[in-house]
């Protein structure tokens, strides 16, 4: 599939009539040290203008996205939340795929196995209320915060009262090459997906960011050619599949940029909002 850079998107009078954007966080629309632009701001209230969906889509749980988001969301925004097992438009619940209980325990008792094997690795239980963690290192709790805002430290992750959204797993060292191993008997019954250097997640077999768009489009009555998606890692691979203006931030997975159509500038240097811009025919960021 040819690469395109944004330089070559078309000008306002052919622009297309993009009705979502659906955006992944980190790697993607955060800059180097995790904030989000400031130039997003007044590119919201201009899309909010349009009519034009926004749309952060994360593994960061609900609740950490809302609050990223609180100084313009007036209650009606949309959030992928959970790698796509939880779908939230203003404040209510669009759609979710909830983890087998049975599953997240086993996961949970793999990583204390690892632990015992000397494996620097914690879980997350991500439920719709909150997210559980049994260890409370400060290391750990520091990654935690970032992305689960609402959190809860538990004696046994296996029995919170919750609809379990995924299992979040943490490694210190590459997840792709320690912890992703060892849930290589959950492979062929459920979506293990390396989300980054450190962090992998374990989902329901039909859950993954592609999937919440598919049914985001539905809701909102919106078809692939009006959809425009950002993303750079694992995670984000399905959902470029949904959108006919994909694009891959440079620098991404090399599998994310051979599934894009296009290649947008680095988070590191506001390729998202330069990119939306661009393609929309708006004056460029100053």
């Amino acid at each position: 599939m040819t690469t395109h850079h944004p330089q070559d998107a078309r000008p306002a009078a052919d622009a297309p009539d993009i009705r979502l954007i659906v955006t992944d966080m980190d790697g993607t629309l955060l800059d180097a040290d995790g904030r989000i632009p400031d130039s997003l701001w007044p590119l919201l209230a201009e899309l909010n203008r349009r009519g034009i969906v926004f749309c952060p889509a994360s593994g960061r749980q609900y609740a950490t996205l809302a609050d990223q988001f609180s100084a313009v969301d007036e209650g009606g925004m949309v959030y992928i939340a959970e790698n796509g097992t939880y779908v939230v438009r203003g404040g209510a619940e669009v759609s979710s795929d909830p983890l087998d209980p049975a599953v997240a325990a086993w996961i949970v008792k793999a990583v204390r196995q690892l632990n015992d094997e000397g494996v620097d690795v914690g879980a997350v239980v991500c439920g719709k209320k909150s997210a559980y963690v049994e260890r409370a290192d400060e290391a750990f709790m520091t990654e935690v915060r970032k992305y689960y805002h609402r959190h809860l430290i538990v004696d046994d992750a296996t029995a919170v009262d919750d609809d379990i959204l995924k299992v979040a797993l943490f490694d210190f060292g590459n997840a792709e090459r320690t912890t992703a191993p060892a849930l290589e008997p959950l492979r062929d019954s459920q979506q293990v997906v390396v989300s980054s250097e450190h962090w992998v997640d374990i989902m329901s077999p039909t859950a993954n960011k592609g999937v919440a768009v598919r049914g985001l489009q539905r809701a909102l009555g919106v078809t692939a050619a009006q959809t425009m998606v950002f993303g750079d890692y694992l995670n984000d691979l399905q959902m470029m599949d949904e959108a006919d203006h994909s694009y891959a931030m440079a620098g991404a997975h090399p599998d994310v940029l051979r599934r894009a159509r296009r290649t947008a500038p680095p988070h590191t240097e506001n390729g998202v909002v330069r990119t939306i811009r661009q393609v929309l025919g708006m004056p460029p960021v100053q």
